[in-house]
């Protein structure tokens, strides 16, 4: 985990451009690896709000040039040119994360692959192409890169308040998105303060109040319940906690019930309207509601399927169901 070199190329109308959909995004391809170069496409004024980020992880900027009656632009074509100009000319690059769903994309995939490099593939599950999703070494919908884990305190304890740049709750969050995204179940604390510093390199434990990064892992665990480790001679192994372990001794971490499983649904489908997706694919919501009640089935609700618990909530009012081009269901927010 984290020898990967990467290129990084964004469809910024793909993505939804919002600054944490964006983070989110560069965090996930961080902790696989470096990001050696990247370049967005399609930007316009409109996305000005993510001339930080942009800047702080010094990618590229290709503006968007329309024309025709339909107003199509020339990104698609100058990705795909500038992927395999890096592919030819850098190689120190060894895996590529492409932030479009569109088919159009395949070839530049099989292309990539041929050259024995790893295609990463980002998407709206609206708009994913289910040949590109194929296609792609590792495919992930957009609505699943950010952190689905949220740290629980354990009873009893009380968690210091921290500023908002030395934020436990977060930093304990993001040690849980890297662990989740780990091939092993285990990591060694040294690689995983590795990957830490590559996400934010403005990491020290003694910010947290800690003097070494064992303490911090120490305090972590004591406060939120989520994370555990152990000394194996002389290295410290770092794992997450069993989900449903976690969710057992978390305070208010009651299950889902009849009389609680609308207001369940409304607040997640509430998330995915904040975060701007319009549409998502019902598996994304299904696998969202297991990550925050793991015990969920459909039978513990009163119903057979999980189709059957998306018309009663169209029914109710806080959905919509739809199909694509393709005849796949997708859920349309209301």
């Amino acid at each position: 985990m984290g020898s990967a070199k990467f290129a990084v190329f964004v469809d910024l109308e793909n993505c939804g451009a919002k600054v944490e959909t964006l983070r989110n995004i560069l965090e996930k391809v961080k902790i696989r690896g470096d990001i050696l170069l990247g370049k967005v496409y399609g930007y316009t004024d409109r996305f000005s709000d993510l001339k930080e980020i942009l800047l702080s992880n010094t990618f590229t900027v290709v503006p968007s040039l329309r024309y025709g009656a339909a107003q199509k632009n020339n990104a698609d074509i100058l990705l795909v040119i500038d992927a395999l100009t890096t592919a030819y000319s850098n190689p120190l690059i060894d895996s590529f994360c492409i932030v479009s769903g569109d088919s159009d994309y395949v070839p530049l995939v099989g292309t990539l692959k041929s050259m024995g490099k790893f295609v990463l593939g980002i998407s709206r599950s609206e708009v994913a192409s289910s040949i590109f999703i194929n296609a792609c070494n590792e495919f992930q919908f957009l609505e699943s890169v950010g952190p689905r884990r949220e740290p629980r305190r354990i009873k009893g304890k009380k968690v210091p308040m921290e500023d908002d740049t030395q934020d436990e709750e977060a930093l304990c969050k993001l040690i849980e998105g890297i662990l989740d995204e780990s091939e092993e179940d285990e990591m060694f604390a040294s690689e995983l303060k590795g990957v830490l510093l590559r996400l934010r390199p403005q990491f020290n434990e003694k910010a947290y109040g800690c003097s070494t990064f064992g303490k911090l892992l120490a305090k972590l665990s004591s406060h939120y319940g989520t994370i555990r480790f152990r000394n194996d001679s002389y290295n410290v192994m770092v794992s997450l906690v069993p989900e449903a372990a976690a969710a057992a001794s978390a305070v208010g971490a009651s299950p889902m019930t009849r009389d609680t499983w609308r207001q369940a649904f409304e607040e997640q489908l509430q998330r995915y309207k904040d975060d701007g997706f319009e549409r998502i694919n019902p598996s994304i919501l299904k696998a969202d509601i297991i990550s925050v009640y793991p015990d969920f089935t459909e039978k513990s609700i009163g119903f057979k399927r999980f189709s059957d618990v998306l018309k009663q909530l169209e029914k109710d009012g806080f959905l919509k169901l739809e199909q694509d081009g393709q005849r796949n269901l997708l859920i349309k927010m209301l």
